[in-house]
């Protein structure tokens, strides 16, 4: 194969990444890729950088689960997607999505607990108050003029939810939603996606710091309590956890929330189907996810070794994108792969990564996703768009996709 550095000479390799066409189907060129190259080179428009794109679905989950691969982002070949000068990367320390075992294994057993299938059933009861408020306050302001379902609904309901997980003021939620944004989103200067990072850094430190002392009865409470009886972390393994909860826990569900909706909306047969067979939702839930794939970021690895994937050796320190939204595109695992269908067995996807970095909150991202998509068609029956899905602003920008309004009326 070509040496990388020959690659990206050759100057022939195509960005990454790549842009939607339709908001129901991957990039175009993921098809292609998975039939024809499905371990193929790229070029990372963010600096230029060659990286591996991995597009089929066994060869993915066959990749993620290969302990010769690392989620350590300080690493050289590590596939960055958005600029972050070096010496600030080296500089701030690893979270626990970009750390390797053992460091990962310690963290992962500290989390676990907090997102069992248990916790969230005992947890259900809550969410749904949460999303009927939400929804009492839209139907409050009427529908005269259009509502925005990411304003009213979408980003309210998970940031509520991650606030009372982890015990951090609602009232904060404007400031550390914006520097969500900016830590994720390709255009932000680095200065300002430094400056992000540098409050939401100082804010989790000092809510962590005040836990110590004051604990409550909340996600950062007990990780400080466990660590106490069980010394595992350091006080900034707790703050860096309780980041990574706090920016992760709402924006990659509220951009699903949205999403989903909007799908739904222009698919009434599939709609219909939910509504008529309430029983369909989880099942619709794990099809959503499947075809949205939201983020191709966060399963970005490096190889520590040569490796065989297919019929192509991947050398030591290459960067690799195994790709979510191209794997569950795959149509040898799931046929018709562009087509949304609520009665489709959708739980093989990879929506939520694969291996041992598989997003530790899933179980609390569906049970949220069910609550709100069941609640809000059952008490907004006539719901519908009030502005054209092709005039609506997709998040292109973002390393997670997502919508930055959907314009409702009923």
């Amino acid at each position: 194969m070509t040496a990388p550095a020959e690659a990206a000479a050759e100057g022939a390799l195509p960005e990454f990444p790549m842009r939607r066409a339709c908001p129901f189907s991957p990039p175009a060129a993921y098809t292609e890729l998975r039939e024809n190259e499905p371990v193929s080179r790229a070029q990372l428009k963010v600096n230029g950088k060659p990286t591996w794109l991995v597009t089929r679905h066994d060869l993915y989950k066959k990749l993620l689960g290969d302990a010769r691969v690392s989620a350590n982002l300080k690493l050289p070949g590590y596939p960055l997607q958005v600029p972050v000068p070096d010496e600030i990367l080296q500089s701030v320390p690893l979270t626990f999505l970009s750390m390797d075992p053992p460091d990962h294994t310690v963290q992962r057993r500290m989390l676990a607990p907090e997102f069992s299938v248990r916790r969230m059933r005992e947890l259900r009861a809550r969410v749904q108050e949460l999303v009927d408020e939400q929804i009492d306050e839209m139907l409050a302001k009427g529908c005269d003029s259009p509502v925005d379902l990411v304003t009213a609904l979408a980003l309210p309901v998970p940031s509520l939810v991650i606030c009372e997980l982890l015990g951090v003021p609602y009232e904060d939620h404007a400031r550390f939603e914006q520097w969500a944004w900016a830590i994720m989103n390709h255009e932000v200067s680095d200065e300002d996606r430094g400056m992000a990072h540098y409050e939401l850094d100082r804010y989790v430190d000092g809510l962590v710091t005040a836990k110590e002392s004051e604990p409550g009865d909340d996600m950062i409470s007990r990780l400080i309590a466990f660590n106490r009886e069980t010394p595992a972390v350091e006080h900034s393994d707790i703050a860096s956890m309780s980041k990574l909860m706090l920016v992760t826990g709402h924006e990659t569900t509220a951009n699903m929330i949205a999403l989903g909706v909007l799908a739904l909306l222009e698919h009434p047969d599939q709609l219909a189907a939910v509504r008529e067979d309430p029983g369909l939702m989880p099942g619709a839930v794990e099809e959503l996810l499947r075809l949205f794939s939201i983020s191709d970021a966060g399963t970005a690895r490096v190889a520590l070794e040569d490796i065989e994937l297919g019929d192509v050796t991947i050398r030591a320190g290459d960067g690799i994108l195994p790709l979510n939204n191209a794997a569950n595109h795959d149509e040898q695992v799931f046929p018709d792969a562009d087509r949304l269908d609520v009665r489709r067995e959708a739980r093989s996807h990879v929506a939520f990564g694969y291996g041992v970095h598989q997003c530790v909150g899933q179980n609390l991202a569906r049970m949220e996703l069910d609550v709100v998509y069941s609640t809000l068609l059952r008490r907004i029956p006539t719901l519908r768009l009030a502005t054209p899905a092709d005039e609506l602003r997709f998040k292109d920008d973002a390393i997670v996709w997502g919508l930055y309004e959907l314009p409702v009326t009923w």
